[in-house]
């Protein structure tokens, strides 16, 4: 019966809908900058994440969990400790660090080949867009072998955390997705 009157009042009040994010991407690619210029609208100063960072953002009439994630080596097996009842992944690249876009790659496919996500929307920020040297977001899909992807709707899009370039579009892609095929 409490679930009627609920789904009626959702109804009745427009409900707000929760979902859960995980942010994910090797160490240093911008995670837990993107976070909180998402949540506060401006750069932090932040240091490595030994463990996770949670904010909860109001976007579009919808509380995001988002859940930062470190990317150290050490922390990467941990991530699918996370998994559970995921909505969406935003994985984060560096786009100057072409060295590890390997060890990147392998990481991104890894983790998408879990039961738990396989539902679950994946975008990717080629961030740090505004350094020099940085691989543009048709390199970074390429790299990363997107193109592989044909199960799952996903998306590349060029950012700058620091500043803010690319957040928002990222942000509504990943919404309309969320809200069209699990809401």
């Amino acid at each position: 019966m409490g679930s009627v009157f609920s789904s009626m009042f959702n109804r009745l009040w427009g409900g707000k809908k929760e979902i859960r994010i995980l942010i994910l991407g090797l160490d240093g690619a911008g995670k837990t900058t993107i976070l909180y210029k998402l949540q506060l609208g401006e750069v932090v100063k932040t240091k490595p994440t030994i463990g996770f960072n949670v904010e909860t953002l109001k976007y579009k009439n919808i509380a995001i969990n988002m859940w930062d994630l470190g990317g150290q080596t050490s922390i990467r097996p941990y991530w699918r400790c996370y998994y559970a009842d995921t909505a969406a992944v935003i994985f984060v690249v560096d786009s100057t660090d072409k060295e590890r876009m390997v060890v990147a790659k392998k990481e991104l496919h890894t983790m998408l080949k879990e039961d738990e996500l396989s539902d679950s929307a994946l975008l990717v920020f080629a961030n740090k867009q505004d350094q020099p040297g940085a691989m543009t977001a048709a390199e970074v899909s390429k790299a990363l072998g997107l193109a592989e992807l044909k199960d799952r709707s996903w998306s590349i899009v060029s950012s700058s955390a620091i500043k803010g370039e690319g957040l928002t579009e990222g942000l509504d892609w990943l919404i309309d997705v969320i809200k069209e095929e699990q809401m």
